[in-house]
């Protein structure tokens, strides 16, 4: 039989970054998934191999045994030229069911693969309680949503609605886990859980870094010359906001607390204000004053620029 390549399993470089490989999977984990793709025994095939090769191509020693031959496609000990009955005989039990089954299957789902092969004997396992299956699911919120928390809606497929609680200051493509909101277990056993990758539009006025908030404020000469209070969008709401004499273009200020709210042990962020000098409307006057006025002559704006 061929030996699979892993890195066109996941269809990606031999020198494909860490950050390359995470991204390549969860792409095909959320095509190929078989919550998404019912009855269909391709889709089901192809996420396994698409998670077996993640956990191997995601791990740094694996991934480098793996590119010395040291092990194969299923994370298995490659076998020598002439593999003999007793290597087998002698391997770790089950080692290669699991390799083969994914990241995806856990003890409960082999017991139904030795009920299969051992019949009765296996009856007593494969009646055991068993854990439902974990579900994915994608929600898109708003920026503003992720810096302040919200309670967001989410339709499942089967046309229910599942309320999401969203913390404050939760990151684009964190995965949140719901705790027995996927399939019910069997034979008594707990519900698996709903997985949600979260992704955030962006806001036309502020940007994110970390826990503080970055937006230019467009302020006009006299403001800028004189001083002015003004008011400042934050997530919260418009606050008021002193604008020092004298402030040049680009100049930033600080508005502490303004930022995402406090939340779990973490500190509210700041707001940070980028000062944005417009011109509004000139008029002859202006015009007028600033030819005759001496300061025109005065310090080179742009000296040292070469």
């Amino acid at each position: 039989m061929a030996k699979t390549d892993l890195y066109a399993t996941l269809g990606v470089a031999r020198d494909a970054s860490a950050d390359d490989i995470r991204k390549a999977y969860r792409a095909l984990a959320k095509q190929h998934h078989p919550d998404l793709n019912p009855g269909s025994k391709v889709a089901e095939d192809r996420f396994k191999a698409v998670a077996s090769a993640y956990d191997i191509l995601s791990d740094a020693e694996k991934r480098a045994r793996y590119d010395r031959g040291e092990i194969d496609e299923t994370g298995a000990e490659a076998p020598p030229e002439h593999p003999s009955y007793r290597g087998y005989a002698e391997g770790a039990q089950g080692r290669r069911y699991r390799q083969q089954a994914g990241p995806e299957m856990g003890e409960e789902d082999l017991s139904d693969i030795f009920a299969d092969l051992f019949g009765q004997g296996g009856q007593a396992r494969s009646n055991a309680p068993r854990r439902g299956r974990d579900h994915s699911y994608t929600l898109t919120i708003d920026f503003l949503d992720a810096v302040t928390g919200a309670t967001k809606r989410l339709a499942l497929p089967d046309g229910k609605g599942l309320d999401v609680r969203i913390p404050p200051g939760i990151e684009q493509g964190q995965v949140m886990r719901l705790k027995g909101q996927g399939s019910p277990g069997r034979n008594g056993g707990p519900a698996g859980d709903a997985l949600i990758e979260i992704q955030i539009t962006p806001h036309p006025l502020f940007r994110r870094e970390g826990r503080d908030i970055h937006v230019e404020v467009p302020v006009s000469i006299s403001e800028a010359v004189l001083g002015a209070k003004i008011a400042v969008p934050t997530p919260s709401g418009p606050v008021t906001m002193t604008v020092p004499k004298r402030s040049d273009a680009g100049a930033r200020l600080r508005l502490r607390g303004r930022g995402v709210a406090a939340h779990g042990g973490q500190p509210a962020g700041d707001e940070f204000v980028t000062l944005k000098l417009v011109l509004g409307n000139v008029d002859e006057a202006l015009e007028s004053f600033l030819r005759d006025w001496p300061g025109r002559q005065g310090e080179d704006p742009r000296k040292g620029m070469g």
